[in-house]
């Protein structure tokens, strides 16, 4: 038998923690009465314990939010900010990794308490970096031999038929073929984390669904319209997500006495009315400029440039000193100009309807603070749902529409955790880093943003 399958064990009884995470599923889109009896095995689970409405992250990027989750911190301090995000000077794009994460993880953490922790996919989980235990890094890993630590589990990860993730672009082309492939890559990855629940050794197990997610960017206008073609197949995907869940329960903490099992997802979903093209409306008002007519990437800006944004409704000053074409001199002049933009972004409407696309515009010190503040966007454009920002540049009118139907909300994430009350409501998902060392009996590291949500046993 290898060294990591799981040894058979006695004793006094472990703390242990089974969390399943799944992607983008709505707080309200699980109560709602049109759901009524549909998921049996979660719905009678919500029954016992605190299942509540949860806030996600700004922005509330499945990247950002899980790292908040993971780290107990803001963005400012784990240094994770959006799906893209950029180096000044030069300006260069580039998607961030486990490798640009500046806070220590839960699984850090545990593993340096001794504890030995089981990931499966959470994102930014890649490149996996050591655990005391197993970690099967994200959608961001390009190969599947370099995903998970340690090495020598690869083996067993290709002969489970272990999916790292789906082709998104399939959807624009083909949503049976798609909704196909979301299967098997549920069902491969189920399979994955029962194999190793069964056969390892753990006091922390997480696994992620990001199909969830997935199908709802492409799915949701389906579900919400009853579409008779694929609205059904929407919801037969999350009851196969009903039984999984159940059947893990049912397997792996029901009989298992001492093991807390919490479910949750980082952000909500509702339909997209409008795509709204930021830069657009920045190059329109003369903010945004470029050294070329038809532009292929912001590295292409004219030094004329005051601002420039990117996805989803973080803007940039291009400040002096800062960026590779700065102009903007730190101090007076960046404050006025930055509240001229945030005030003028602000008065954007619909060209359709006239409603306003913005419910807010922030600075990044409002609700930002650590030692990577300097990383994050100078405003956060925060829209009202249903208005999708982006952040491309080759578009010639403010709003469009793409084979996306649904976009991420910002305060409709869930939290379940079962057996137990939380005596707190209207939480953000990094309350959890710290609550789950608290029932694990692990010491709190100071640099969290908060405490652990205050915990009673449900009566």
């Amino acid at each position: 038998m290898a060294a990591w399958l799981k040894k058979p064990h006695g004793g006094s009884q472990k703390k242990k923690i089974l969390v399943i995470g799944l992607d983008g599923v709505p707080y309200t889109f699980l109560t709602n009465p049109k759901n009524a009896g549909k998921f049996p095995r979660m719905q009678a689970l919500f029954q016992h314990g605190t299942f509540q409405r949860m806030r996600s992250t700004i922005p509330t990027v499945s990247s950002v939010a899980w790292s908040s989750f993971m780290t107990g911190t803001n963005p400012a301090k784990h240094n994770i900010y959006g799906f893209i995000d950029r180096k000044p000077d030069p300006f260069e794009p580039f998607i961030p990794t486990a490798i640009n994460m500046k806070a220590a993880t839960l699984w850090q953490i545990l593993s340096q308490a001794k504890k030995r922790v089981v990931v499966i996919n959470v994102p930014v989980t890649y490149p996996p970096k050591p655990v005391n235990g197993i970690l099967i890094g994200c959608f961001l890993a390009t190969k599947l031999d370099k995903a998970a630590y340690p090495a020598t589990i690869v083996p067993k990860l290709k002969e489970l038929d272990y999916r790292i993730d789906v082709d998104a672009w399939l959807a624009r082309k083909d949503k049976k073929k798609f909704l196909e492939e979301l299967h098997v890559a549920l069902d491969r990855r189920v399979a994955t984390a029962s194999y190793f629940l069964e056969r390892e050794e753990w006091d922390y197990f997480q696994l992620h669904i990001m199909e969830t997610d997935r199908i709802n960017h492409f799915f949701w206008d389906d579900w919400e319209k009853d579409n008779p073609e694929f609205a059904p197949e929407f919801i037969r995907y999350y009851q196969k997500i009903d039984n999984y869940v159940g059947e893990i329960y049912d397997r792996f903490v029901e009989q298992t006495p001492g093991v807390e099992f919490i479910l949750l997802s980082d952000h909500g979903f509702c339909s997209i009315k409008k795509e709204v093209f930021v830069n657009q409306w920045l190059q329109e008002k003369g903010w945004l400029k470029f050294s070329s007519e038809k532009p292929s990437s912001l590295k292409e800006m004219h030094p004329e440039t005051v601002a420039y944004s990117l996805i989803p409704g973080r803007i940039f000053l291009n400040v002096r000193g800062r960026e590779f074409c700065g102009r903007i001199e730190p101090g007076k002049e960046y404050e006025t100009i930055r509240r001229q933009l945030a005030e003028a972004i602000m008065e954007v409407k619909d060209p359709d309807c006239g409603e306003p696309i913005l419910s807010k515009v922030v600075a990044r010190e409002e609700i930002y603070d650590g030692p990577c503040l300097n990383q994050a966007a100078d405003l956060l454009a925060i829209p009202h749902d249903g208005y999708d920002l982006k952040g491309n540049i080759d578009q010639t009118s403010l709003t469009g529409r793409s084979e996306l139907s649904g976009m991420h909300t910002y305060d409709d994430a869930f939290f379940y955790l079962k057996g137990k009350r939380v005596k707190e409501t209207g939480f953000d998902i990094h309350a959890l880093a710290p609550t789950i060392l608290k029932l694990l009996d692990v010491a709190i590291p100071t640099g969290m943003d908060r405490g652990p949500l205050p915990i009673e046993v449900d009566e």
